[in-house]
């Protein structure tokens, strides 16, 4: 989930206020986000984050409001390929679908408190998995929630014993993913294709945040542009280094945040896990290995360093000596980035970002 989205939950359940949280939950041709893009719609009007602007946006925005008067969730399919999407700007052409769910105090308690402790869940680093219902033949199913923490603790209720048996199993399998899930279950609640089978239930299973935490471990030259990409990627961006002169926010005004301090003590603070990706491209072999011990039983999705074969090797040598197991550092991408032939930083920052993706995407 977005920080702005969080904050705006936040702000919602803080101060009791009404608002609806639109979710984009599937796509069919051109559409401007992606499933798990998310905006919310106070009563007052006033909006956190985005599904892609303009017409289509403004029409989500008034289904919204209905949702707000009705206190009811709904799914609503926005179709942007209308002649008068098209007289607007509109560049895109498809169809977007969207869970528009209600919050405020004319939801049931049980409900307004599981979102509480969702968001606490957020907050302290327990990962949950979402699930929520979105479609149902029982309309007392629709917008029932429960998830799951990184710890296998389940919070909430879809209404069935045999939904919620299957909404666990799907989110386990799902684990780990950068994407939410649609998924559609039949009568018997086995997974169907809707194209096929009429579903009975459809439920989204979300992570807990589709945001890539990009962690790069060294402040040079590669790095400057490394971040440059990754925010026009969405990526948050986290760049340590221990020189006062490299790390600062004249060199990196684009990232999230900046530390300059020891390695070693900075990576104590900083919270990795499936989602953080890190980058290794300190200023030398020393603070590499300080760096690549320190993270490689880590659960990051991702985790390359700069440096020749015979560096690697020598470093990855110099580590199991030391008791770091030969397994764990089989999973390090290095020499980084893909085959590209990049000479220059900005090249081999394009290889790296590259890499990235591929691995995002699971298609590696």
């Amino acid at each position: 989930m977005d920080k702005e989205i969080f904050q705006g939950l936040k702000k919602v359940f803080d101060h009791n206020l009404e608002a609806a949280l639109i979710t984009v939950t599937s796509a069919l041709g051109s559409i401007p986000r992606k499933p798990g893009a998310k905006m919310l719609v106070f009563a007052d009007g006033t909006t956190v984050g985005t599904i892609g602007g303009g017409c289509g946006e403004a029409e989500a925005r008034r289904e919204a409001f209905n949702v707000i008067v009705a206190h009811t969730p709904k799914i609503y399919y926005l179709n942007m390929t209308a002649d008068v999407g098209q007289e607007e700007g509109m560049v895109c052409g498809g169809i977007m679908g969207l869970f528009i769910d209600y919050l405020g105090y004319q939801s049931l308690a049980e409900q307004t408190k599981l979102n509480k402790d969702y968001l606490s869940a957020l907050g302290s680093h327990h990962d949950p998995i979402s699930v929520t219902v979105i479609e149902a033949a029982e309309e007392r199913w629709i917008g029932k929630k429960l998830f799951i923490k990184n710890n296998r603790e389940v919070l909430g209720d879809l209404g069935s014993e045999d939904l919620n048996k299957v909404a666990l199993e799907s989110a386990e399998t799902g684990r780990g993913k950068l994407y939410p899930q649609l998924i559609s279950l039949d009568s018997e609640f086995e997974t169907c294709k809707s194209s096929i089978t009429k579903a009975t239930v459809r439920l989204l299973i979300e992570p807990p945040t589709t945001v890539i935490h990009l962690l790069i471990l060294g402040a040079g030259y590669i790095a400057q542009p490394l971040v440059a990409m990754a925010k026009i990627l969405r990526y948050e961006v986290t760049v340590v280094d221990d020189r006062p002169s490299f790390a600062n926010y004249a060199r990196f005004y684009l990232a999230d945040r900046i530390i300059c301090d020891d390695f070693e003590r900075s990576l104590d603070a900083i919270n990795i896990n499936q989602h953080t990706f890190i980058v290794i491209v300190t200023k030398g072999s020393n603070s590499d290995k300080v760096c690549l011990r320190k993270v490689i039983n880590q659960p990051a999705r991702y985790i390359g360093m700069m440096g020749s074969y015979r560096k690697v090797k020598a470093l990855k040598a110099e580590l199991e000596e030391e008791g770091v197991r030969s397994e764990s550092l089989q999973k390090l991408y290095s020499p980084i980035g893909l085959k590209i032939g990049a000479e220059t930083p900005a090249e081999i920052a394009v290889s790296i970002i590259s890499q990235l993706i591929k691995v995002q995407k699971q298609l590696v």
